[in-house]
């Protein structure tokens, strides 16, 4: 079968449901292959190179997507294949900030649509490039799935940063559900 008949078979293989997520970490249906879809660093979905450009079909494929080791997947109950992420499979792209102090609750949304309120059950956390010491911030989504904070929103995050000591460290971090995530190191 060809790339392009796989991924209208998968389309058709995504239960229909009325809330919610289809339940990917109970399916474990065989390994079909790769198919030539790739999530790149900016959340553009690609399917044989070309960008799909219908928001609805990649939110759908969005809600298969699942992690195994550092391997992702479309799952169906049927259907597991394989597809490239450059980096997380989405982008946070906007942020909504209630209340403030240890009080305040940081609101995620993502390119697809998912909305995510940072806290124990969505820690973020920051990893720096080892040579261009570049931050790279990621909330979490769901079921060892993550997205990459975008620029715009990790300066907004920068902007709300208050220190705080770690470990006899001095850092600067946001609060979100009670909980402190540093950032950045001040030192």
């Amino acid at each position: 079968m060809s790339d392009s008949g796989k991924a209208g078979d998968l389309l058709g293989q995504i239960p229909k449901t009325e809330k919610g997520l289809p339940p990917v970490h109970l399916w474990n249906p065989p390994f079909c292959g790769d198919l030539d879809m790739r999530i790149a660093r900016d959340g553009n979905w690609f399917y044989m190179g070309t960008p799909i450009g219908r928001p609805a079909m990649v939110r759908l494929f969005s809600t298969v997507i699942r992690r195994d080791g550092d391997d992702y997947f479309l799952v169906t109950p049927v259907e597991r294949v394989g597809i490239t992420v450059d980096d997380a499979p989405f982008v946070a792209i906007e942020l909504a900030v209630e209340g403030s102090g240890d009080a305040q609750v940081l609101r995620f949304i993502t390119n697809v649509g998912d909305e995510i309120e940072a806290g124990a059950e969505h820690p973020m956390r920051v990893e720096l490039d080892p040579e261009s010491q570049e931050p790279a911030p990621y909330v979490h989504v769901r079921a060892n799935l993550e997205a990459l904070i975008h620029r715009n929103v990790f300066y907004q995050l920068v902007e709300l940063a208050v220190p705080r000591e770690i470990d006899g460290a001095n850092w600067l971090g946001v609060w979100s559900h009670g909980q402190f995530f540093p950032i950045g190191r001040t030192e």
